[in-house]
C-alpha cells in the first residue's frame, strides 16, 4: 500500500497511539491496573445529574429530535455557546460573546487545528514552530504537526521542596521568541505533572506573545471554571491576545468529545470554517447535556464542591501510599497542584523509564514512560528518562496496589531487594 506523506505521518509510532493502544488492550483483557491513561474517574453525583438530563432529553420529542437528527452550526450548538459566554462574563468579567467560542469534536482536535493554523509552512516559504515554554508537556501534542521540526521546548527550572517534592518553573532566561515561533502553548494544570503555572508565569508568557504578535494558547482541560481540578490559587484569564481551550471530558464526558475554543472572532471564524469542511458540524451531545447547568452556573458548583474534592481525596491517599512504599531509593514527586496525575522522578535510575514501563506492564501495572512528554526539547537531558506519569483517578485499591508494585520494581532496579 502506498501512502501519502499525510498517511505516513499518522501511521507511524507515536506516544499517544501507544498509550491509547495499551489502554484499549488492557481494558479488553480486564486484568491490568490502569495507572497510565487520562480517563476521568466516575463521580457519582455528576453521573447522576447527566443521567437525569439524558432522560429529560429523550422524553422531550423536540429536544430528542434536535439531539440526534439536526446538524448544529459550524461553531456548535447555539444555546450552549450563549450560556457559556454569559457564564464567563458574569463569573470572570471576560469581554466576550457567543461569537468568541467554537466547539470541536474533542480538545485533541482543537489543538490539531490551532497548531497547524499558526505553525508549519507558510506561503512565503517560512517555517514556524510551536513553543512549549515548560517541558514536560502533554503527550498528545507531540504528533499533531503536519510538518517536521514542529515544536521547540524549554527546560524548566527545578525547585526542590521538602518531603521529597519538587516543582517545575518557567525559565524565562532561556526562552527565546524569534521569527521562527508561530504560537506559544502551555497547559494549566499541566498534564503530565499536575503543575499549575503561577499568575506571574502566565502574565510573563502573555507579554512575550503580545510583544511578538503571536497567539498564546492556554490548555485549560483540567482547569477553571470546569472541571476545576486545581488545588492551589490560579486566576482564570482571557483577552483577545489569548486562546483558551477547554473541554467537557474531565467534567465527566470523555466519550462525548466536546472541545471548546475561546478566542477573538477572526480565529473563531477560521476554526468554524475548518469545522464545516472536516466535520460539517461538531457533535451536539455534550453541549446539549450540559447547557442547562452552564446557564444556571451549576457546573461551577459541581466543579468546586464535588469534582475537585473527589480528586483531591484520591491524590492525598496516593501520596500517603507513595510515602509508605517508596523507601530504600531516591525519589521525588512533582508537587501535586491539579489535574489527576502524579509525576514521579527517580534520580539516577539505573534503567530507563521505558524499561521500567515494560517491567511494570509485565506485572500488570500500566503507567506512561516520561520520555514521551518532552516534544521539541533538545536531546541529552537524563531527566527525561528518569520519570513516569501515573493517574490516581481510578479505583483506589488498584492505585494502592499499583504504587506498591512500582515501589518494588524501582527498588529492584536499584539493586535492593529489601
Amino acid at each position: 500500500m502506498k501512502l501519502s506523506s499525510f498517511g505516513k505521518r499518522f501511521s507511524t509510532g507515536s506516544g499517544i497511539l501507544s498509550l491509547m493502544d495499551d489502554l484499549g488492550n488492557a481494558l479488553a483483557g480486564g486484568d491490568m491496573i490502569m495507572m497510565g491513561g487520562g480517563n476521568p474517574g466516575h463521580v457519582p453525583e455528576v453521573q447522576e445529574m447527566l443521567r437525569r438530563r439524558l432522560r429529560e432529553l429523550a422524553e422531550d420529542p423536540a429536544e430528542f429530535r434536535k439531539l440526534i437528527g439536526i446538524y448544529d452550526p459550524p461553531r456548535g450548538e447555539k444555546d450552549f455557546l450563549q450560556a457559556l459566554a454569559a457564564l464567563l462574563r458574569s463569573e470572570y468579567g471576560w469581554d466576550l460573546g457567543p461569537e468568541n467560542i467554537c466547539l470541536t469534536n474533542g480538545s485533541q482536535g482543537s489543538f490539531f487545528l490551532l497548531f497547524n493554523m499558526f505553525a508549519g509552512r507558510f506561503d512565503d516559504g517560512s517555517h514556524k514552530k510551536v513553543l512549549l515554554p515548560l517541558a514536560p508537556e502533554y503527550i498528545g501534542y507531540a504528533d499533531l504537526g503536519l510538518s517536521d521540526d514542529f515544536f521547540t521546548a524549554v527546560r524548566p527550572r527545578i525547585d526542590f521542596l521538602e518531603d521529597n517534592l519538587f516543582k517545575y518553573r518557567v525559565d524565562f532566561d532561556h526562552i527565546e521568541v524569534n521569527t521562527d515561533i508561530g504560537v506559544i502553548c502551555a497547559s494549566r494544570p499541566t498534564n503530565p505533572t499536575g503543575n499549575v503555572l503561577t499568575d506571574d508565569e502566565i502574565q510573563g508568557l502573555a507579554r512575550l506573545a503580545a510583544e511578538n504578535d503571536i497567539p498564546f494558547i492556554i490548555d485549560n482541560a483540567y482547569g477553571v471554571p470546569f472541571p476545576g481540578i486545581i488545588y492551589t490559587e490560579a486566576t482564570p484569564v482571557w483577552n483577545e491576545n489569548l486562546i483558551v481551550c477547554m473541554s467537557l471530558s474531565k467534567f465527566g464526558l470523555p466519550a462525548a468529545r466536546t472541545g471548546i475554543v475561546i478566542a477573538r472572532t477572526e480565529i473563531i471564524e477560521v476554526l468554524s470554517g475548518i469545522n464545516s469542511i472536516l466535520n460539517l458540524a461538531p457533535g451536539s451531545f455534550g453541549a446539549m447535556l450540559t447547557t442547562d447547568i452552564v446557564r444556571s452556573g451549576e457546573i461551577i458548583r459541581l466543579s468546586r464542591e464535588v469534582i475537585m474534592p473527589f480528586y483531591r481525596r484520591k491524590m492525598e491517599k496516593a501520596m500517603h501510599w507513595i510515602n509508605t512504599y517508596f523507601t530504600g531509593f531516591d525519589y521525588r514527586v512533582h508537587t501535586p497542584e491539579g489535574a489527576m496525575f502524579l509525576w514521579l522522578w527517580f534520580p539516577e535510575l539505573p534503567i530507563s523509564s521505558r524499561t521500567l514501563y515494560e517491567r511494570l506492564k509485565e506485572r500488570g501495572v500500566l503507567v506512561v514512560s516520561g520520555d514521551y512528554f518532552f516534544p521539541g526539547l533538545e536531546p541529552g537531558w537524563s531527566h527525561t528518562g528518569e520519570c513516569i506519569r501515573i493517574t490516581y483517578s481510578q479505583d483506589e485499591e488498584d492505585v494502592h496496589q499499583g504504587l506498591r508494585i512500582i515501589g518494588e520494581e524501582v527498588r529492584r532496579a536499584c539493586g535492593d531487594s529489601g
